[in-house]
């Protein structure tokens, strides 16, 4: 009977190559996976089938899912991550949770101990399902090969459809070794969910029509939405017919060009003045795409409180959640720009708001000390972004200030350029993401700016870097602290510091130093960030003069490998503008 069914196109597998060829069957190119005692018939797998599959070894199995994310969110396709049992695994949470809160399609593979012995404490055991039951969209338990093949295709299934998120596949080590006969359109089993796309309906768009129709204060307000559905065109077509202003979020930054004649860039705690004080006062925001996340509202009952809201999402759960909306509607959001193009008018006249919001942005634009001597966060970045504005270049960041003025003052054109952990704000993402990145776009600029407290949290993948040939610059802004904590204790716990400082204990009393002299404290700097780089096989600079500023770049950029260029900056600078936690629009911070 066996051999009448692999006549007809089925064959024996193995548990293991089940999952690989499952893998290479959907599409994936490149997995980051790290080897351990319960997931190496996993890898001899992914030896068999290499010539389909790259796989990167990355230092960290945390190392490896930012990567997976990188790829991911760079490429919207779903990005493969792979750990051992225990430790292995555990070490993948952190990323899964990243995932689920941002929306990425995330496949997580975990080993893990012998069925038999699950439940015994057995050696690198940990309840993995259980330990990331509310951080994934789905997860299994696989204890059956037979199983397998089916479960392989609803898990790309559920991670790409409906508002994407992270699966976790633990599969036991007996599993992969056991084997079954597969068939090649298995029937996948989900009661309940088919993930269909929801679409607005004809009245909904109406709605939405003529509420444009007779605003006069209008403004969009976009974020990771719009990405995820890829609808960045349909977007920018309304924004045309229309004529409305538009801010992002810091996940929809690059759906709509930064230079842009409407663009009023991001809004919410540290976005432009302008966009926060538009939202204020508009008279009708259509929310696209978007969650009315705390950093964005502030005090949620006093954000847009005069205005008419219109919000839509794929997913039902984030409609009314935060902000009760006049029109919820529940629908794939390209889906919804597509019909609502068809038939949108311009408003009847807005001009005079359009005008007003130029104004705002021409009192308030991002700015800084351009008379310092030394280099400051916010110039470094300016200089990068005028620097690599015609090239295909990806920035990603990790988490802090860094992050912020990354999205205040690099300018963003295309969507999937812009990687940042934003609703888990990550430490450590900033480099591995830009490897998942550099794997997925080998023959772009990927550049990652990122802030010593966070580069030091994944910093061992400049090792993966250089032995995958992966040629990923960092711009790392030093300022020895902990900066955006440190700018927290200077606005609300009286300047004091609570262990912000990354330096030796012994130099505590140096934290002052540059105040007056912006070099003098690059003498004290530790660690050693070009010894360490270039120790990984990493090329590597140190600069703190704002004249080395240019040159030091453009030698970082076409430098042929990885590279870190360490730039000396000050810790006394904040992100401003700043809306405090909890605050309103009017208790923004300017100077």
């Amino acid at each position: 009977m066996a051999s009448a069914e692999t006549k007809r196109g089925s064959q024996v597998m193995t548990g293991a190559d089940i999952l690989v060829k499952s893998l290479v069957d959907h599409g994936v190119e490149v997995i980051f996976a790290y080897p351990g005692g319960c997931s190496m018939p996993l890898h001899q797998s992914l030896i068999k089938y290499g010539k389909h599959l790259r796989t990167i070894l990355p230092r960290h199995e945390q190392g490896g899912a930012f990567a997976a994310q990188g790829y991911a969110r760079s490429t919207g396709r779903p990005g493969v991550a792979m750990a051992t049992s225990g430790p292995g695994a555990t070490n993948l949470v952190t990323a899964i949770a990243d995932a689920k809160l941002d929306s990425i399609p995330l496949i997580a593979i975990t080993g893990q101990v012998p069925t038999p012995v699950i439940g015994t404490d057995a050696f690198q055991e940990t309840p993995i399902v259980e330990v990331c039951r509310g951080i994934t969209k789905h997860h299994y338990l696989v204890t059956q090969v037979d199983d397998l093949a089916r479960v392989m295709k609803e898990a790309f299934h559920i991670a790409t459809t409906g508002r994407q998120g992270p699966v976790l596949i633990d599969m036991p080590k007996n599993v992969q070794l056991d084997s079954c006969l597969v068939e090649e359109n298995v029937a996948m089993q989900l009661p309940g969910y088919t993930g269909k796309k929801p679409s607005a309906k004809p009245e909904q768009i109406r709605q939405i029509a003529a509420a444009i129709k007779h605003s006069r204060r209008p403004m969009l307000y976009a974020g990771g939405g719009v990405v995820s559905a890829e609808a960045s065109a349909a977007l920018r077509l309304l924004v045309k017919k229309t004529g409305i202003p538009i801010t992002m979020t810091v996940m929809g930054l690059g759906i709509y060009p930064a230079d842009g004649e409407l663009s009023m860039d991001m809004l919410g705690m540290h976005g432009s003045a302008y966009a926060n004080f538009a939202v204020r006062d508009c008279d009708l925001l259509i929310a696209l795409g978007v969650r009315f996340d705390d950093r964005v509202t502030g005090a949620v009952k006093e954000f847009a409180k005069n205005a008419k809201i219109i919000h839509v999402d794929i997913d039902a759960s984030e409609l009314n959640k935060n902000k009760v909306a006049h029109i919820p509607v529940c629908s794939d959001v390209g889906f919804a720009l597509d019909e609502l193009n068809k038939i949108v008018e311009a408003p009847e006249d807005i001009s005079e708001w359009v005008k007003n919001c130029r104004q705002l942005k021409q009192k308030h634009p991002f700015h800084y000390e351009e008379s310092f001597d030394g280099i400051l966060q916010q110039h470094a970045i300016r200089e990068l972004s005028k620097m690599t504005a015609q090239r295909d270049t990806y920035i990603t960041v990790g988490v802090g200030q860094h992050q912020m003025w990354a999205a205040q003052f690099y300018q963003f054109r295309q969507p999937r350029h812009w990687l940042s952990s934003s609703g888990l704000g990550t430490m450590g993402f900033g480099l591995p993401a830009a490897m998942g990145v550099q794997a997925a776009h080998p023959d772009a600029l990927v550049i990652d700016i990122d802030g010593d407290g966070s580069f030091q949290m994944n910093i061992q993948e400049l090792a993966t870097l250089f032995c995958e040939k992966l040629p990923v610059k960092v711009l790392l802004l030093n300022n020895q602290h902990l900066g955006m904590v440190v700018q927290w204790e200077d606005r609300f716990m009286g300047s004091n510091r609570a262990h912000t400082y990354l330096g030796p204990i012994d130099h505590c009393e140096a934290r002052g130093i540059g105040v007056t002299d912006p070099h003098a404290y690059v003498r004290e700097r530790y660690p050693d960030f070009v010894s360490i780089a270039k120790g990984y096989g990493c090329g590597a600079a140190t600069i703190s003069r704002k004249s080395e500023l240019r040159d030091a770049l453009q030698e970082m950029i076409d430098y042929p490998g990885p590279y870190v260029l360490d730039v000396a900056v000050p810790y006394q600078e904040h992100v401003l503008p700043m809306i405090p936690s909890g605050k309103t629009v009017n208790d923004m911070i300017l100077e």
